[in-house]
Formats: C-alpha cells, sequence, structure tokens
C-alpha cells in the first residue's frame, strides 16, 4: 500500500522508520517532513493545517492510507476532510480530537465515563481562577485549556507563578495534584475495538533530576520495570474503553491513537490528559520495540477492521530516547545552527537518530529548525544496555548551544 504521513517532526520520523520497514508498505510519503525523514519516504510541501491541500497531495499520490502525525492538524479538522474524500485516515475527527483540544472537554468526558482523573475547576475570571487555587493549594497544577504543544502546563509551588500563568490562558483548567510515577499508555482504536500498546515513560522537564520548565519531553524509555501486565489491563478497563465507548455513545467516535497521560497514585491510575495522537518522544521507544508490521495495524483502525487484528507482537529488548534540544528550549529556541556527527551516532550498535526539527540548507547541511531537534533512540536487552548506547550516540553529536537529560531511564535503568 502506499501511505502519506502528515507531520515533520520526530514522532512522524519514529512512524516512518517503522512504516519503511513494512514489507507491505510499497511507498511512502511525508509532508511536509524533515531533513530526516526524507531518507526514508519522499517528502512534499504542504501546510498540514489545510485540509484541502492534504486530499489534494493524497490524491495525486493515490494514498491508500493517511496518517495524521500531530496535534493541530487533527484539531484543526484534517482528517475529516480526508475522510470526505474518501480516504482510509489513521486519526480521529476534528470533534473527537476535542479530547486533547480542549481539556476542560476530556474532563467532561470522564466524569460521564467514570474515568478517574483528578478533580478540577474550569476557570474563565480572575476571581474563579484565586478561588480554584485557594481551594486545592499547592502544589498548583494549571493547565491552558487549549492546545499548547506541551508547554501549556505549570505545575509549581508559587502561587504567583501558578496565577500568572492562569491569567494569560482564555480558559483555564485547575487541578488537584496527583502524588506518584507517570506513565503514557497509547491504545490503537477504531471507535469500537480498543488495542493497548506497552507502556512508556517520559520526562517532561528540561533539566536533571525533573528541574527546570515543562517541556514536550526530553526522553523516554520502555519497558517499564516497575509496572506489571495489570497494568494495562487495568487502564483498559478504567480508562480507555470506557472513553471510546463514551465517545462513540455522543455519536464521535474516536479512531486513531488514543494516549492516555497517568498518574500511578496512592489512590490508583488517574488521568492526567488525554491526547489525540501518537505522544512525542514515547512514540520513539514504543515503536523500536514493536515487530508487528505497523501499516496493516494502521490501516485495519482507519478501515474499521481492528477486531480482526491479531496480538501484536513485541520485542524484549528495552528501548531508550534522549532528545537534544536547541540553545534556549523550551523558550524561543535558536535555529540554524549545523548539526554534525550524524553518521558517527549512526554507527553506535542498534542505535539511531530520528529527526524533529531539522532541514537541509541551501549548502545542503542539516541545521537545526526547532526547538526539539533531535531524538536519538537505542535497544539493548536491557534498559542499562539501551541507555548506554543512546548516550553513546548522543555524545557523537554536536550542535553548538544545545543541550540534553544526562537521565533518562537512569533510575529504572539501576532499579
Amino acid at each position: 500500500m502506499k501511505v502519506l504521513v502528515i507531520g515533520g517532526g520526530a514522532r512522524e520520523h519514529a512512524l516512518c522508520r517503522s512504516l519503511s520497514l513494512d514489507p507491505d508498505v510499497t511507498a511512502l510519503h511525508c509532508a511536509p517532513g524533515n531533513a530526516g525523514i526524507a531518507e526514508v519516504a519522499e517528502t512534499h510541501p504542504v501546510d498540514a493545517l489545510d485540509g484541502a491541500a492534504v486530499a489534494e497531495l493524497a490524491a495525486s499520490l493515490h494514498a491508500d492510507l493517511v496518517v495524521v502525525g500531530p496535534e493541530a492538524p487533527l484539531v484543526a479538522g484534517v482528517a475529516d476532510v480526508l475522510r470526505e474524500r474518501g480516504f482510509p485516515v489513521f486519526g480521529p475527527s476534528a470533534e473527537a480530537a476535542r479530547l486533547e483540544g480542549s481539556k476542560a472537554f476530556a474532563k467532561d468526558v470522564m466524569a460521564s465515563a467514570n474515568v478517574p482523573t483528578a478533580r478540577a475547576y474550569v476557570c474563565t475570571t480572575p476571581e474563579e481562577i484565586d478561588e480554584a487555587l485557594d481551594a486545592f493549594g499547592p502544589p498548583y497544577v494549571v493547565k491552558d485549556d487549549g492546545l499548547a504543544a506541551g508547554k501549556g502546563v505549570v505545575v509549581t509551588s508559587d502561587l504567583t507563578a501558578a496565577r500568572e500563568h492562569a491569567l494569560a490562558c482564555d480558559r483555564v483548567v485547575i487541578e488537584e495534584y496527583l502524588d506518584g510515577p507517570e506513565v503514557s499508555l497509547f491504545a490503537i482504536t477504531d471507535g469500537e475495538t480498543v488495542l493497548p500498546l506497552t507502556p512508556a515513560q517520559d520526562f517532561k522537564r528540561a533539566l536533571d533530576g525533573d528541574e527546570g520548565p515543562n517541556t514536550g519531553g526530553m526522553g523516554a524509555y520502555s519497558p517499564l520495570p516497575w509496572a506489571g501486565p495489570e497494568l494495562v489491563d487495568e487502564v483498559m478497563e478504567s480508562v480507555l474503553q470506557p472513553t471510546v465507548d463514551e465517545l462513540r455513545r455522543r455519536g464521535t467516535p474516536f479512531s486513531g491513537l488514543l494516549y492516555a497521560g497517568l498518574a500511578i497514585t496512592s489512590r490508583g491510575v488517574r488521568v492526567i490528559e488525554f491526547n489525540a495522537r501518537f505522544g512525542d518522544p514515547e512514540t520513539q521507544v514504543v515503536l523500536a520495540r514493536l515487530k508487528t508490521p505497523l501499516g496493516g495495524v494502521l490501516l485495519n483502525a482507519a478501515t474499521g477492521d481492528l477486531a480482526a487484528q491479531p496480538p501484536l507482537n513485541w520485542s524484549d529488548d528495552a528501548a531508550v530516547t534522549v532528545v537534544i534540544a536547541s540553545h534556549n528550549y523550551p523558550g524561543t529556541p535558536r535555529t540554524g545552527d549545523p548539526i554534525e556527527g550524524l553518521a558517527e551516532a549512526a554507527e553506535v550498535d542498534k542505535a539511531y537518530v530520528l529527526h524533529a526539527g531539522s532541514r537541509r540548507d541551501e549548502a545542503g547541511r542539516v541545521v537545526s529548525a526547532g526547538g526539539r531537534v533531535l531524538s536519538v533512540t537505542a535497544t539493548g536487552e536491557d534498559l542499562a544496555t539501551a541507555r548506554t548506547r543512546a548516550y553513546e550516540a548522543v555524545s557523537r553529536i554536536r550542535l553548538d548551544g544545545s543541550h540534553h537529560r544526562t537521565d533518562i531511564a537512569e533510575k529504572a535503568a539501576s532499579a
């Protein structure tokens, strides 16, 4: 089949890499892509938010499957336009994607489906904000209701900082702080059948020791040695299936990738957030461990045939990914810096580099083009080995002013 992937980050590079390894994928295209994706797929310039332009591209390529990677095109309704044109699409409708596009909507769905989550207030005035902050006390959890590229959440014990973030949002969700480790669990669904993937853990803070500002994610690992198989069963029963059933009941079935960000609290599993697409950087480690060819799984979800999908086959190996970010990220990043050492990094055994914010300049050099620039991913028989390989590959890459965390998977690897 001919597959078109929409997007240009490391998540899309991970998707394209896996699809390129699927023997049933005979042609692979990505729009707009990036410098790394161009090595495994044919890239095309397109405005990913323009549904009509994306549909025209899909038609010109005779695409058998379109995979919409990022959240912004999904919330903008790109999948709807493609479906109206008759293309099988992996990715939810705009209405179903509100599960990520509006945290208030997600809270309403969870309440209707009896999905366990943090108590929360939806606020639109300074008075409501002050009441909510006072009701919960520190540490304060303040979330912009809309999309914010992974940077709309502030968790702080500083009341002034919490209030300033809340006031900067048009509508804000303020909720109780959830204790315990966090887990990301993806599930592929066609709106009825739910197929969970393997859990992963990501690292949101910019600096070692979970210090610094929130980011889109600075690294991830899988599997989780401290989480048994019963965790997936519990999340399927209490979170994923009820949410999919509730959206179908509302007449807005969710077809695509449902991502549950979870806190394993002293009172049990609680949902922190939902996303309507593969998470970044967790996708990098989850797909690194998936042995089942990806194209057929995504096509079955897109065509409503997921019930016929055989059980997924997973590698016993562990995977670790480390994000290399540009100067000043998660603030306004510096771009245009040359990236060197990519070939040397790829020489590390079972390690590879996935591009996020990269492009080729006029001279043909690969240069930085965003905040999170690269996801350096490696596998190994255990987390310690995968981690060693990932950091060895990171050490071979040169990007002026860049930074990365040095403690990704450190605790889990030594447990």
